[in-house]
Order: structure tokens, then C-alpha cells, then sequence
């Protein structure tokens, strides 16, 4: 006879799951034990957003496999919705479980009930309760399967602290086995070669590479059809890294006016959402290609003119063994020219601010020592946490061939840094972890430092520190005269840091950046490098919406 917390485990272990991330409530102490008993590894953090961030982050470091948190009842599941909801937008498999007041009190006011399924359903795949200790197995598995299928995203299940703690014969639970890669689906040749022969027209093609190809696990595949037509391609969301850096296909700054020129747009898993203008700045008689891995994220905001749906790998692997089928012959590699040619005069126009001496240090020369660094290391995990400072390492940092980068995506989310460099330390403890904070987003999960601190977690975060919300204060400023409410104060970061345990390094000048996170680095411990920038006030452009 096993307990209900120990069913759970089983269940996970069967999945694959090696970590989850926690912070500890009376309803779902069970769990813990049957996860102590099965090997999983408990890594408990200080506020119930973070679990969900950190899940999300695991199953984006780890293709294939699902990201899990645990939260207790009430404000524990209401503190997590956040991170489900940006788990939610950036179609993340991960499954958030849910304690609840005992079963035989269901409506009667026990501590912390509430309506979580309700809560969770708008957000997630599936939402659902599991009433029954020797039904739990069953339930992990519909969770997971719906957080896989399709299109990737959050599941939530509830499961009450009395069903968690009571007992079943293990000899009469079932358990089903639980697959945690997405189903390799394939495009039909007839719809394969409607998009070649669009191609076989084209003079200015672009490939636009997102999340979709991340999570179909396409790079291989992706980088072989680039190879073989020589389109130009960028990279957008979590698309960004799927093609190497280096790779003569790669092109960053040159986006807008080829996509304002082409004449075929392959869109391979990325959606035509703000981050593209929802496709009003592609022109009217532009053809579109769409790659991706569901139907329901066909033609949003754009008609498509040929759909492949399926998993992004099976398209291209079908695409490229039509084009040797039919003798199909595509290399567009002069267009490719003339747009690197246009890179290389945008990097130099912006090469004076990033090699700038000024004092308070301009944000560009930050960036372009925090890429200096990153260049240096093909394994390392970049994160984005933050809103200016984070847009304008974007154009520079490059992505490391054998680590990754990670921002919130769609949903904007700040606060996700330290959960997510948690999750990625945990998981590649080999690896160095960056985060780029503005100094807004530290407020929001930098307590988790002490997370890190207890867990023996080496990672580095380099806040640029404008003292001010600088994404808010300029348009702010520039369309009613004043930045109320987005003004903060110039606060030693590092010295928090170094109160919890971990390494600070305060920087004022720009000769001292690189010097500090080399050894913020070496110190062997949670880190943080809090450099002093300038704060602009200068607007120049909108802000998308």
C-alpha cells in the first residue's frame, strides 16, 4: 500500500521528470516524500511565480521533456498563474499541480479552497482535479499528454491533500505509459509541392525561423533546407539560436526592409503577432509559406497561401526530399549577398556607442561587453529579463552554438531571470548562466538569489542600472512631460546579493565592466554585476502592443 504523493512521483518518474520546483505547503507535503523516495531532485524556491517561470525554463532547455512545479492551495496556485500564463504564450509544455483542502469538505471553507481549475482552465490545455488516490497515475498522464499535443502548453491538475495522503494497492494502480515528445506529424506531398513551386517563383524570399521550430525540434532540419536553397533567414522568439551562430544563412539587421521587399515569406513556427507588426509591414502581394505544428495557428492576422501543418521537422525533411524527387534546383544565394552586404555597413554605423567611454556608461557599450564575453563560450545559457536593456542586447549578444537564449516571449513577463537560470543551472551545472537584468525586472524575482545561494547555483546576472522603469519613462515623458511613476532609485543590487550570500560587483566605468564578470564568474557563487548606466530620456520610437 502507497500513498497518494508517492503515486505522483512514480508517475513523473515515468515520465522522465528528474527536478521539480516547489515552495513548501502543508496540502501537498506528500509529494515531497514520494519524490524523495523516487529520486526526483525538489529544488524549492521563495514565491510560487517562480516555480512555474522555472518549469517553464526546464522544458525549454530540455527538448522533449516536461517542465513540472507543485504549489500549495490558494495563494499558492494564484501566485503561480503568472508563470503559467507566460508558459501559456510561449507554447511551453509544463504541468503545474495544485493542492487542495480535503476532498470530504469540497465547499464548505476549508483553508485556502478556491476554484483553481476554473482559474487555471483559461490559461492552460487542460485544467482538472483527480478525486480518486488510485486514478492519479491516469490523470498525470491526460495532463501531460494535452501539454504535448499540438501545440505545446501548460496543464494543471489539482489533486486534494486527503486523496494525496491516502492510500492504494500499487498491485491494482494503473499505469500508463506517458510519452513527452511531440508526435512527429508530416504534411502531405501534394501541399509539399504547392510551396516549392511558390518558391521556384521567388526572386526575394525570406525564411522567418520561431518558436514552433524549437519545440518540433527541427533545427537540424531547418539548417539542411537553408543549406540547400541558401534563403536569408532570421530568427524570431524562441527561434532565436536554432540557426548557429556564424551560419551564412543568419541575418539580424536587415529584417525590416527584406521582409518590406519579399515576394515569398516562409514562415517556419513564427506568427505574425506584434513582434512582426501582425504582418501589415509585408506587402500585400507578398506570398506567404506557413510552417506549423498546428492548424489553429494557421493564417493568424494573414491569410497563409500554402499551410504545412505538422511537426516542423517532418515539413522540411518532406520539403527537401520533394525538391530531390522532382529535381528541384533553389539557391538564392546572390540575394543573400546583397543583404550581407547591408549587415556589415549597419554594424559598423553602430559600432561608436558600443565602443563609447562615456561616464554614466551608455547602454550599448554595456551590451557590447556583456557579447564580447559571450563570444567567448559556445556553451553558455543567455537569459533576457528585462525590457531596454534586454531589446538592445538582443541586436548584438550573440547566441552561444551549444547553449541557448531565453526571454520571457509573447507575454512580456519580467521577473522571469532567476527562476529560469535556476532551472537551466540545475540542469546543465556545467554551463555558465547569464542573465541580463534591467533594474526594473530585478525587483520582481531577485529574491530568488536565495535560491540559488542554498543550492549551490553559480549564476551571474549584470543588471543595467538606468535607476528608472527606461521603457516606461520615455514615452511617458515624451507624451505627457513628466516620468511619474516610472523613476526608481540607483540601488545597490549587488550588495543585496552579497547579503544573501552570494558575490557583488558594483560598476561606474566602462573599463570595468568586463573585469567584473570575469570575476563574478570565478567567485564560484550566485553572482550579481550592477552597472551604473546612463538614464535616456530621449524617445524614438513606439512602443509595440
Amino acid at each position: 500500500m502507497i500513498h497518494g504523493g508517492e503515486l505522483v512521483a512514480k508517475a513523473l518518474k515515468n515520465a522522465g521528470v528528474e527536478c521539480v520546483f516547489t515552495l513548501s505547503g502543508g496540502h501537498i507535503m506528500a509529494m515531497y516524500d514520494g519524490c524523495r523516495k523516487e529520486g526526483i531532485r525538489i529544488i524549492d524556491v521563495r514565491h510560487e511565480q517562480a516555480t512555474t517561470h522555472a518549469a517553464d525554463a526546464w522544458a525549454r532547455v530540455n527538448p522533449g521533456k516536461i517542465g513540472v512545479a507543485m504549489v500549495t492551495a490558494g495563494p499558492g496556485v494564484t501566485d503561480s498563474v503568472t508563470g503559467v500564463a507566460n508558459a501559456w504564450r510561449a507554447n511551453s509544455p509544463i504541468l503545474c499541480i495544485g493542492g487542495q483542502g480535503p476532498f470530504h469538505n469540497i465547499g464548505r471553507g476549508s483553508l485556502q479552497e478556491m476554484d483553481h481549475v476554473g482559474l487555471m482552465r483559461p490559461i492552460t490545455k487542460w485544467s482538472g482535479a483527480c478525486y480518486q488516490t488510485h486514478r492519479i497515475p491516469e490523470y498525470i498522464e491526460l495532463a501531460i499528454r494535452h501539454a504535448v499535443s499540438g501545440i505545446p502548453g501548460p496543464a494543471f491538475l489539482e489533486i486534494p491533500t486527503d486523496i494525496l495522503s491516502d492510500v492504494a494497492d500499487e498491485k491494482t494502480v494503473k499505469f500508463p505509459p506517458i510519452r513527452t515528445a511531440p508526435p512527429r506529424v508530416a504534411p502531405s506531398d501534394d501541399v509539399v509541392e504547392e510551396a516549392l513551386e511558390l518558391l521556384q517563383t521567388a526572386k526575394k524570399p525570406v525564411v522567418m525561423a520561431g518558436t514552433s521550430v524549437k519545440w518540433s525540434n527541427a533545427q537540424p532540419q531547418l539548417n539542411a533546407f537553408l543549406e540547400k536553397t541558401n534563403i536569408p533567414a532570421y530568427a524570431n522568439g524562441m527561434g532565436r539560436g536554432v540557426i548557429p551562430r556564424g551560419s551564412k544563412h543568419l541575418f539580424n539587421r536587415t529584417r525590416r526592409g527584406a521582409l518590406g521587399e519579399c515576394d515569398v515569406l516562409v514562415l517556419a513556427g513564427c506568427l505574425l503577432d506584434f513582434r512582426l507588426n501582425y504582418g501589415d509591414d509585408i506587402p500585400a502581394e507578398t506570398k506567404i509559406i506557413q510552417l506549423e505544428m498546428d492548424n489553429l495557428l494557421i493564417g493568424q492576422n494573414r491569410a497563409s497561401d500554402v499551410a504545412l501543418v505538422g511537426n516542423l521537422a517532418c515539413s522540411f525533411e518532406s520539403m527537401m526530399r520533394v525538391m530531390d524527387d522532382k529535381n528541384i534546383t533553389l539557391d538564392f544565394s546572390e540575394y543573400g549577398k546583397g543583404l550581407r552586404e547591408q549587415e556589415d555597413q549597419k554594424a559598423q554605423a553602430m559600432a561608436g556607442e558600443a565602443k563609447s567611454d562615456n561616464v554614466p556608461i551608455e547602454a550599448q557599450r554595456l551590451c557590447q561587453e556583456i557579447a564580447d564575453f559571450v563570444a567567448t563560450d559556445d556553451d553558455m545559457i543567455v537569459i533576457g529579463d528585462g525590457g531596454d536593456i534586454v531589446a538592445k542586447s538582443a541586436k548584438v549578444v550573440p547566441i552561444p552554438r551549444n547553449g541557448l537564449w531565453m526571454d520571457p516571449g509573447p507575454l512580456g513577463t519580467l521577473g522571469v531571470g532567476m527562476p529560469f537560470a535556476i532551472a537551466a543551472q540545475a540542469a546543465f551545472p556545467k554551463k555558465k548562466v547569464l542573465i541580463i537584468y534591467g533594474d526594473g525586472s530585478f525587483g520582481l524575482n531577485g529574491f530568488e538569489y536565495d535560491t540559488a545561494v542554498r543550492f549551490n547555483l553559480p549564476i551571474v546576472g549584470i543588471v543595467g542600472n538606468d535607476a528608472a522603469w527606461g521603457q516606461m519613462m520615455r514615452p511617458q515623458n515624451a507624451l505627457y512631460g513628466t516620468p511619474e511613476s516610472t523613476l526608481l532609485n540607483p540601488t545597490r543590487y549587488d550588495k543585496i546579493v552579497e547579503g544573501m550570500g552570494g558575490h557583488g560587483e558594483f560598476v561606474e566605468n566602462p573599463a570595468d565592466i568586463r573585469p567584473a564578470i570575469e570575476r563574478a564568474f570565478a567567485s564560484g557563487k550566485p553572482a550579481c554585476v550592477n552597472v551604473i548606466i546612463k538614464r535616456d530620456m530621449d524617445f524614438g520610437g513606439g512602443i509595440y502592443m
